[in-house]
């Protein structure tokens, strides 16, 4: 069980979404993103399973073939896509709805901080696109919400972080409007 080391981790973790929400005009957000970390149920198994390399949620799921920690945040933080799918009432299927672009600042903002903090001295401005076009989101997220956020990061890959800051602050109300 390592509890301080995954305590530091996730409070780093948040130290950088905060910085980065402020920069992108959602102060509020960065400022309550990933409380639910701090709660028992996500922080002793998250504990239990910290590697400091990787998300402690993928090494549960190695373990015990889901993970409890990741059920319990995704369904309290909508800067998560998975936050984002509802039954279809026409269809009667699970479908990816628009995220609002709040939220998407947010998952941005997210992205980037944990690219940091996995990544340490080999970060790039490349790693969270890079992550995103790998990773299930890419393609579980609604169409024009997976566009605008492969958008953001391809930008953030050839532009770096203060241009696009500044791009998705003065180009993206905080309105679900895209």
């Amino acid at each position: 069980m390592h509890i301080f080391k995954h305590f530091i981790t996730i409070t780093k973790h948040r130290y950088l979404v905060r910085h980065y929400c402020f920069k992108l005009g959602i102060p509020w957000q960065g400022l309550i993103h990933d409380l639910s970390k701090y709660s028992p149920k996500e922080f002793f198994s998250s504990a239990k399973y910290y590697q400091g390399t990787r998300s402690p949620n993928d090494k549960e799921r190695e373990v015990k073939g889901y993970s409890e920690s990741w059920m319990h945040h995704k369904g309290r933080n909508k800067h998560h896509y998975e936050y984002w799918i509802d039954v279809n009432l026409n269809s009667n299927e699970y479908e990816a709805v628009k995220i609002p672009i709040k939220y998407l600042k947010e998952m941005f903002a997210d992205r980037i901080a944990a690219s940091r903090i996995y990544k340490g001295k080999d970060y790039t401005n490349a790693c969270p696109y890079e992550y995103f076009v790998t990773h299930t989101a890419i393609k579980n997220m609604h169409p024009e919400s997976s566009k605008i956020m492969g958008t953001w990061l391809m930008k953030l890959k050839n532009e770096g972080e203060k241009a696009t800051l500044k791009y998705i602050k003065n180009n993206y109300k905080n309105k679900l409007k895209y």
